[in-house]
């Protein structure tokens, strides 16, 4: 899936981020719901308020979960089937959902991380987070 250089941009930008999982995490949310307000139907634990603890602590869920991912870049299948299995048959996550949560997670990289996320750094994250949601809608099929 990856190259060799495309898994270093992967691991080099999870370094700048990793231990602000919650905060990235709770800003991801946060504009995945301002910019694409049908989103927010499958998060009704969160109040309508958007409450600040409960936006770091789903946050925190999701980016430890890109954290996985990371860690196990060569076998996505295996590490997220558990994930998989959530989103497609409990939580019945429409699939078309995870290209916008794609585009605003690169938002809050790229506004966060500026110069350091270098275009070629982009195009591997953006391969990367593409790989998590195929994994994630192929329990759907």
């Amino acid at each position: 899936m990856l190259s060799a250089r495309e898994h270093g941009h992967i691991a080099q930008v999870w370094d700048l981020i990793a231990g602000h999982e919650a905060p990235f995490g709770a800003e991801l949310l946060l504009r995945l719901f301002t910019v694409y307000p049908s989103t927010k139907i499958y998060f009704g634990h969160l109040s309508a308020s958007l409450d600040e603890t409960m936006l770091l602590s789903h946050g925190q869920r999701m980016l430890t979960a890109v954290g996985v991912a990371v860690q196990h870049v060569h076998n996505l299948r295996a590490a997220l089937s558990r994930l998989a299995d959530l989103h497609a048959f409990v939580l019945r996550v429409d699939p078309a959902n995870f290209p916008l949560l794609i585009q605003c997670f690169q938002v809050v990289l790229a506004s966060h991380l500026q110069d350091e996320f270098t275009v070629e750094m982009q195009a591997a994250w953006d391969k990367f987070l593409t790989g998590i949601a195929v994994v994630l809608t192929e329990k759907y099929r």
